[in-house]
């Protein structure tokens, strides 16, 4: 099962890279790997996202709401200000902190030959702290019923 996980992470990753690509972000980090979870590839994570109303749009209004309240907590007005990133092509990003903490969740408690692709959603959202934690509780999903599901489906 390690290689069919490998080549689903390699996935997720690319696509994470994408999605971090064009906000022009340095890095990768656990919201895009959740954008890409939520991508048009059927999997057992979208699915799960699903079920919680987070298809790529629905986690897209999650983290646009997450940014602009903390925005608001900084006294700044999303709406006053242009906020749009433009894409840059030659950016490269790399695995970010809330990524590789996922993943460092995954490899404490699980063997590697056991993981299979709802493990990377379930990294990602026993996270307690971040952009992913916030903008959930924002969007009105109970994270640790999410978490629940994608552990039964184990």
């Amino acid at each position: 099962m390690s290689g069919a996980f490998d080549k689903y992470l390699h996935e997720v990753l690319i696509r994470g890279q994408a999605e971090a690509r064009a906000e022009s972000s340095a890095t990768i980090e656990a919201h895009h790997v959740l954008l890409a979870m939520a991508g048009p590839e059927d999997t057992e994570a979208r699915t799960i996202l699903a079920t919680a109303g987070l298809d790529q749009a629905g986690v897209r209004a999650a983290l646009r709401r997450e940014f602009e309240h903390s925005l608001a907590a900084a006294g700044v007005s999303a709406a006053v200000f242009d906020l749009r990133s433009t894409p840059d092509p030659e950016l490269r990003p790399q695995v970010g902190a809330s990524v590789k903490l996922a993943l460092e969740r995954l490899a404490s408690t699980h063997r590697k030959k056991d993981l299979r692709p709802v493990h990377v959603l379930l990294g990602v959202l026993q996270a307690e702290v971040g952009t992913v934690p916030r903008a959930l509780a924002l969007a009105g999903v109970d994270r640790a019923a999410l978490a629940e599901r994608a552990r039964a489906t184990l």
